[in-house]
């Protein structure tokens, strides 16, 4: 019997942002499915039953790919899909596989050669770069920084080198919780001429994404604390 096909379905970024997040294809799609691999199952469920899905929740299988969950064997997760059946992987926001756990289970898919489709759906990361007027043809996504302030001081000079040096975007993010020393930080750092692009609470009602110079910036800084954000960097 040959193999089902691992469905990558995006899901929101943002509350409220349900509408924006899902096209046709996707509700179809999801209507088809009974099996899932998730980050969340809380979140994933939210999802579905936002998404139009008419299967009875009570019908699906989902398996919990949490942060607890990563160390354990992989190979319950693919019963359905070895035996035929098709299965969805959901990250808790976004697109799975990118900046996500979910890229391991997209690798073993491929490696018990699983069909993998990945399905449209909003990424922060190239929202951020959409929205920026940075270079989109070369760029690099660092994930986080250091936390320690002297190798995360150095890290960003890095990257500004990098920057002048590659004409490349850099992009990177926080916890939320630490966006503001991290602003700080990139202000205090930088070239005055460093362009700086702060992209928030993307697909949200309050989104805001800005693109100014650092010298801009230090004139009126923008309260970030406890909201999702991508910094991205380019030379003016």
């Amino acid at each position: 019997m040959p193999a089902g096909t691992l469905y990558l379905i995006p899901v929101p970024l943002a509350d409220d942002a349900a509408a924006q997040s899902f096209t046709p294809y996707l509700v179809h799609t999801i209507n088809q499915i009974s099996d899932y691999i998730v980050e969340n199952e809380k979140t994933a469920r939210k999802f579905l039953k936002l998404a139009g899905l008419t299967i009875p929740q009570s019908q699906l299988v989902v398996h919990d790919y949490g942060k607890h969950q990563r160390n354990n064997d992989l190979k319950d997760f693919f019963t359905g899909l070895l035996a035929g059946k098709d299965a969805g992987l959901m990250s808790e926001a976004g697109c799975p596989g990118i900046a996500d756990p979910g890229a391991d289970i997209v690798a073993e898919a491929h490696r018990r050669g699983i069909k993998v489709v990945p399905l449209v759906g909003p990424s922060s990361i190239l929202l951020a770069l959409m929205a920026s007027g940075f270079n989109g043809q070369s760029f690099t996504f660092h994930g986080y920084l250091p936390i320690d302030k002297v190798q995360r001081s150095k890290r960003i000079k890095d990257l500004e080198n990098q920057v002048e040096r590659l004409s490349q975007t850099q992009l990177f993010i926080e916890t939320p919780f630490r966006n503001n020393p991290l602003l700080d930080e990139i202000l205090k750092t930088c070239k005055p001429s460093t362009r700086l692009c702060i992209a928030c609470n993307l697909t949200a009602p309050n989104e805001f994404v800005k693109t100014q110079t650092v010298a801009q910036w230090k004139k009126q800084q923008p309260d970030l604390h406890k909201k999702p954000t991508i910094f991205l960097l380019y030379k003016s």
